[in-house]
């Protein structure tokens, strides 16, 4: 079976590259996200008997042969896939436009840096003279127009701007285009708003004048990234950042936006597990007080390499490890000896548990430091990939209240990180 899918929380952009590479794969399902923008769940109702898009849910993942990913070139970004992650003999083809690095290792892959990926399946449609009703062409020109600005954003390129005219020339309706990119702003929204302007604040960052606003809201609250956007314009500076806490489920969406080309809100976004573009982004983050996240912003903004700066930059490695069944008064004198304060417990080559001074507290008789170090580690392992943001091993390390992640590449130890590198990270104590 070949499936199409897209990335999670799916915009025009990604609906309309779903569909147009459904016109190129004539013999794959295009499967929809649950997750996707207010707009395009407005846009889908309306045209519900046309566009019936089977979810990732109701998809057998083990009948996959053949996947086409679009508009996404990362793994975590996309709905309920991790079961194709690595599946031996799994063709994968990838089309998509953003700059940053993919970690989906495709077969065959179309990335150009330009403003849209539907601009790009656009491009592929007219050469192959595919037939375009009005009602895609309206929906392929969205894409194009939401990713853009309507051709504004600095990413926009000339084939964008081809592609608009080619689907112009299909017929697409503009007004129908402007009902449903006009965001949702109502009442909730406004107070919203209200509430930030009551607290706004503004500082300078790298020359720059820049706005970090913490609101907290109740529920679904659909339209933040217009409420942004107003914001932005409204104080008049280089760039606005909005931390929206919704406490009763511990988790804060984070929204950018910038006027400037020396802030770059997809790349800050990324490292907080996100995504975006130069001048606007959005990152959800679980688990994370705004204090630490506005620390986190200024910190991106005062040194922009931190956007790029990944595990395998501040990781240790090789690691000092020890065997399950060494005798704890051995790790003692390793500990002493070492000047660390944990190891990582290996059994072979596979990690079994975590050892630190802090599980010396339960040895109380001497006798005990015969008992083999399997004894007294700690069973529940937090690890994380080599190529994972310094922000989500922060973000593991205080949400476990651990000092060290282990750091596993295809079920291998490659390195270790540990608070304090992640706080010499942070205080730009980062060596050369």
């Amino acid at each position: 079976m070949e499936i199409i899918t897209t990335h999670k929380n799916v915009d025009f952009d990604g609906l309309a590259s779903l569909l147009a590479a459904a016109k190129i794969y004539l013999r794959a399902a295009p499967v929809l996200p649950k997750s996707v923008n207010p707009n395009v769940r407005a846009f889908l109702s309306m045209h519900k008997d046309l566009f019936a898009l089977p979810k990732v849910s109701d998809v057998d993942l083990s009948t996959i042969g053949k996947l086409i990913v679009v508009d996404v070139c990362k793994w975590n970004r996309l709905e309920q896939m991790d079961a194709l992650r690595g599946k031996e003999g799994l063709e994968i083809h990838l089309w998509d436009h953003h700059p940053e690095e993919p970690d989906i290792d495709a077969n065959w892959s179309c990335r150009e840096f330009i403003g849209a990926t539907i601009s790009l399946l656009t491009k592929e449609l007219e050469k192959r003279q595919c037939e375009i009703s009005p009602i895609l062409a309206t929906l392929f020109l969205a894409g194009v127009y939401e990713d853009t600005g309507n051709l504004t954003f600095p990413s926009t390129t000339a084939d964008d701007a081809r592609a608009a005219a080619f689907l112009l020339d299909r017929k697409a309706n503009l007004h129908l285009i402007s009902s449903f990119l006009r965001p949702a702003y109502g009442p909730k929204q406004k107070d919203v708003l209200f509430q930030m302007l009551q607290n706004e604040e503004q500082e300078r960052i790298n020359g720059y004048l820049v706005s970090i606003n913490n609101a907290t809201i109740e529920g679904h609250t659909p339209g933040l990234a217009i409420v942004v956007d107003m914001y932005e314009d409204i104080l008049n500076v280089d760039a606005a950042f909005g931390i929206f806490t919704e406490a009763k489920k511990n988790r804060s969406m984070v929204i950018g936006r910038s006027a400037v080309d020396d802030i770059n809100i997809g790349a800050m976004m990324r490292t907080l597990g996100g995504g975006g573009h130069p001048r606007a982004g959005s990152a959800m983050i679980k688990s994370s007080a705004p204090e630490m996240l506005r620390e986190w912003i200024v910190e991106l903004i005062q040194g922009n390499q931190h956007a790029s700066v990944v595990v395998s930059d501040l990781m240790t490695s090789p690691v000092i490890t020890v065997q399950h069944d060494v005798p704890m008064k051995d790790v003692a004198l390793m500990l002493r000896d070492k000047g660390c304060t944990g190891f990582p417990v290996v059994e072979g080559e596979k990690i079994a548990g975590i050892i630190s001074r802090r599980d010396f507290g339960r040895v109380s008789k001497p006798a005990h430091l015969e008992a083999p170090v399997r004894t007294y580690m700690s069973r529940s392992v937090v690890n994380i990939g080599p190529g994972c943001s310094v922000g989500k091993a922060a973000r593991l390390l205080v949400k476990n209240d651990i000092g060290r992640l282990p750091v596993v590449e295809n079920g291998k130890l490659v390195g270790i990180i540990t608070r304090s590198d992640a706080i010499r990270y942070y205080y730009d104590f980062f060596p050369e």
